[in-house]
């Protein structure tokens, strides 16, 4: 990988993460049009454990909270302050999990088409425009196992490339009648597990530790990615979140038709 490369992926990465536009689309058109050869698997574990960092530093002082409250409610043996959010995310990790763990390879077979990319960027982009029609009042307070297990079934079908984790768990989130900020606020919390689940199985099922890094570039490459996407990432949270409570989702639906319908045409 060169310096180009690097930079232009992690920069991918870490925009398209987080937004409810489908990092796996920018990901398969992106180095299709500069005909980039596929990055290995070291570079794709450095930029997700930058966007980890920067969702963890993001949430930082409420991760300090929903511990103490987590504990606290296996202690009193209730629910204590926003402890309910922590067993929403352990119940809401389960789906993807399990559906990554049975059906994962014939989705790597069957589902990562460009065609399906490109039709499921369109279609899911349509569904989040419906669901922002019926987005409520509901808090993060809300959450319950059920909502966090309804949410985290909608997770599990991202496993389809083009579908946008965050765009289909803020979709069903709205759904359920949450606001545009609690729904991204749950999916964000909800990505933290998923991804250092994703990351590690496919770390630990692939490659050793020094195979990993043979099997691309420098460390230092690998670093500079990590940061980049880890920036990127964090900025994106940032704005979006901001944005979120003044506008709606229109924009992104408007921005995944457009990928969605030059996908199409680029492919076909």
């Amino acid at each position: 990988m060169d310096l180009i490369q690097i930079i232009v992926l992690s920069l991918v990465q870490g925009i398209s993460e987080f937004l409810p536009i489908s990092s796996s689309a920018h990901l398969v058109f992106v180095p299709s049009l500069f005909g980039w050869q596929d990055q290995g698997l070291a570079f794709d574990v450095a930029v997700h454990v930058g966007t980890l960092g920067a969702i963890l530093f993001y949430f930082r002082k409420d991760l300090l909270t929903l511990i103490k409250d987590f504990f606290a409610s296996i202690k009193q043996r209730k629910l204590v302050g926003k402890s309910n959010l922590v067993w929403g995310l352990g119940f809401g990790t389960i789906p993807a999990g399990l559906f990554g763990l049975f059906l994962k390879d014939y989705i790597e077979i069957y589902a990562r088409s460009p065609i399906v990319i490109a039709a499921t960027t369109i279609i899911f982009g349509i569904i989040l425009y419906l669901a922002d029609k019926k987005s409520g009042a509901k808090s993060e307070i809300d959450i319950t196992i059920r909502i966090a297990l309804i949410i985290g079934l909608a997770q599990a079908l991202a496993l389809i490339p083009g579908v946008s984790r965050s765009g289909v768990t803020i979709s069903m989130a709205l759904f359920l009648g949450f606001s545009r900020t609690a729904a991204a606020n749950f999916s964000f919390l909800l990505s933290i597990p998923i991804i250092i689940l994703a990351g590690g199985v496919k770390a630990l099922q692939k490659f050793s530790g020094e195979e990993l890094v043979q099997a691309t570039t420098s460390w230092g490459d690998l670093a500079l990615g990590a940061i980049l996407s880890g920036v990127s990432a964090y900025i994106c949270v940032k704005l979006f979140m901001a944005l979120i409570a003044k506008i709606s989702m229109t924009p992104f639906v408007v921005y995944r038709l457009i990928l969605g319908i030059f996908l199409l045409w680029y492919f076909l």
